[in-house]
């Protein structure tokens, strides 16, 4: 029977040391003095331990029993709470010369300011899961390259194979910093070079037929879901940007009499001007009367923040496409890539910079924001008006910049 905060109150403590159970393996303790004190049983490599969770009522019934739950979230991805707790101790105490923990997480500090928060989330997130329990407290410089492959293969084991080598990546990365700031003499991550096995990765799925795409076009524009994600779904065919970028769209990025949108690349963290067609003007001008007094263009249930990444994908599906395998929000970049260049003839590099990927040129620059940015205005323009064609379900004649 579970535990109740009367149950704790009145219960006097005895000669003997009582256990009142909860379950779950959690209970509390109260000790012939009087204290009480929160416990968890729980059983790891055939083994019984025991876990402090607090003395009551400082932590309270609650809150212990949202300490167990995550004590148990963490046996089942195969880690041991008590050692877990051991080692997060261990790295708080240990010098930030040699604990892994406190150079990984001086080495993410100074550089995550650089990355996009999605990307540094993961690695943070990466590294506290499925690296810090078993490596965190150990010396650096004492890190061999088979106590490392033990730490990947049990990432291996799960299924998990690209999370297992990107945590040798990001592993690396945290050696080789410690190397430079002279707390180790190696990266032992080199020697498992071939040691993981190879991922496969597949593109994200894309329409290229443009028989397709003007049917996609119309249940687009039959879509009768809310204003919000019916423009953000009519704009990620017509612009063609990343789908966090986006979602993530501020008004103050957009000056829709220039006709232009700004945004710093979430990737590169360098600016990248979009050009914007007419048509996208006329939809982002339609929205700016429902959004246009708030921080973002597509805002979500919490008008602070935006929309969710899924919103596109679900509005897709409930269109009746398989984002898996049919169509996604990102695929919407190879549509654009393929069709410009196989059927409106326009110069890869054109594209590429309206990608927002990087380019080399004769300069060595390697990306360039203005770059070819009368031909990028020509084809965005020409581009939009190619999909109204299609959705139009006209006949398509190649014409513009580079037609053949």
């Amino acid at each position: 029977m579970a535990l109740t905060d009367t149950t704790i109150r009145t219960t006097k403590p005895g000669d003997k040391p009582l256990k009142l159970f909860d379950g779950g393996g959690l209970f509390l303790l109260i000790a012939p003095t009087g204290g009480k004190l929160w416990r968890l049983k729980y059983r790891f490599g055939g083994k019984e331990k025991l876990l402090a969770l607090g003395a009551y009522p400082a932590v309270s019934l609650k809150q212990a029993r949202e300490r167990r739950d995550e004590a148990r979230k963490q046996l089942a991805d195969g880690v041991d709470p008590g050692a877990n707790r051991k080692a997060k101790k261990a790295a708080r105490l240990a010098s930030a010369a040699d604990s892994f923990e406190v150079i990984a997480r001086e080495w993410f500090a100074r550089f995550a300011p650089t990355w996009a928060e999605t990307h540094s989330s993961k690695i943070i997130q990466r590294l506290e899961k499925d690296v810090f329990p078993w490596l965190g407290a150990r010396p650096i410089a004492e890190i061999t390259a088979p106590e490392l492959l033990t730490v990947l293969r049990r990432i291996e084991d799960r299924g998990a194979l690209d999370t297992a080598l990107r945590a040798k990546q990001n592993c690396g990365q945290i050696f080789r910093y410690a190397v430079a700031s002279g707390r180790a003499e190696r990266d032992p991550s080199g020697d498992l070079r071939g040691a993981l096995a190879p991922v496969k990765h597949e593109n994200f799925p894309a329409l290229t037929d443009p028989v397709q795409v003007a049917e996609l076009l119309r249940a687009i524009e039959a879509f009768r879901g809310t204003l919000i994600v019916k423009c953000a779904l009519q704009l990620a065919p017509m612009l063609f940007v990343r789908p966090g970028e986006l979602r993530n769209a501020e008004w103050a990025g957009f000056d829709l009499d220039r006709a232009e949108w700004r945004y710093l690349v979430t990737k590169t963290k360098t600016e990248h001007l979009v050009p914007l067609p007419s048509q996208a003007v006329a939809i982002l001008r339609e929205l700016h009367a429902l959004t246009g007094q708030r921080r973002y263009v597509f805002p979500g249930r919490d008008p602070r923040k935006p929309m969710s990444g899924a919103a596109v994908n679900a509005a897709l599906r409930r269109l009746g496409y398989d984002t898996r395998t049919e169509i996604t929000g990102h695929g919407f970049r190879a549509m654009a890539r393929t069709i410009l260049h196989e059927e409106l003839h326009v110069k890869p590099e054109v594209i590429e910079h309206q990608l927002a990927h990087r380019v080399p040129d004769a300069l060595g620059t390697a990306y360039n924001r203005t770059r070819f940015l009368a031909e990028r205005r020509t084809m965005m323009q020409q581009w939009a008006d190619y999909l109204d064609q299609l959705k139009a379900g006209a006949q398509i004649i190649p014409i513009g910049i580079n037609a053949k």
